[in-house]
């Protein structure tokens, strides 16, 4: 199994929690998206969208989006499970997942950022507002649906990991680097801290992969 990732990318962020949680070994390829190698031919053949991640196994098929390739891992992987056993908790599983994986993120993604420079022009403190607006928003949403909820436990579902916690660490990670202070969503701080205390998440951490620059690492704890 092959597993093309960036250290910034929170797409590929979600597929290393999970690949760590079930245990899965995989041979990273690093794509540099600072350097564009997701738009070489090579890569395009992978994945035409060029983006990451993705998943190739050993009989060449390929695999891409995160949720997607996190269901794929959770149907040939079963153990432990990421979904909850019951219909109603894996749909809200899913929906605080898709929260982030497909409301939250993508407005954040460096090819947006390239748009709102490029063709948009606008300002750095501009574009600093938007990110900050979305992350914002979004953890906002999060929080309205963990705080008091009767299924959330230590984790956004329950006391064990979930898709849910796997997308959402990743957009606490995003609010961190803006450096917006979590103190006004308390359970989405503590089921962050909670889980980034499992190794399986803090290996996966954006700041302690192979490839991410030394101005940006952190020792893993």
């Amino acid at each position: 199994m092959k597993f093309f990732s960036f250290w910034r990318s929170l797409a590929s962020f979600r597929v290393r929690i999970a690949l760590n949680l079930k245990n899965i070994p995989a041979e990273v390829i690093f794509v540099d998206l600072d350097a564009d190698a997701h738009h070489t031919d090579d890569y395009r053949r992978i994945n035409p969208q060029m983006a990451l991640p993705a998943l190739v196994e050993d009989d060449g098929t390929t695999l891409f989006q995160s949720l997607a390739i996190l269901e794929y891992l959770e149907e040939r992987y079963p153990t432990p499970p990421l979904l909850p056993s019951d219909t109603a908790g894996r749909a809200r599983v899913r929906a605080l997942a898709l929260m982030v994986a497909c409301e939250g993120h993508p407005l954040l993604t460096p090819r947006v950022r390239r748009y709102l420079d490029r063709e948009l022009n606008l300002r750095d403190e501009q574009q600093a507002a938007w990110r900050r607006h979305w992350t914002i928003e979004t953890m906002t949403s999060l929080e309205g649906h963990l705080a008091g909820y009767k299924d959330t436990g230590k984790f956004c579902h329950g006391d064990t990991p979930t898709f849910a916690d796997i997308c959402m660490v990743g957009h606490v990670h995003a609010a961190n680097t803006q450096q917006i202070a979590l103190t006004r969503w308390p359970t989405v701080k503590r089921i962050f801290e909670t889980a980034m205390a499992l190794p399986e998440f803090a290996k996966a951490s954006p700041l302690v992969q192979p490839d991410t620059p030394e101005a940006m690492r952190v020792k893993a704890s």
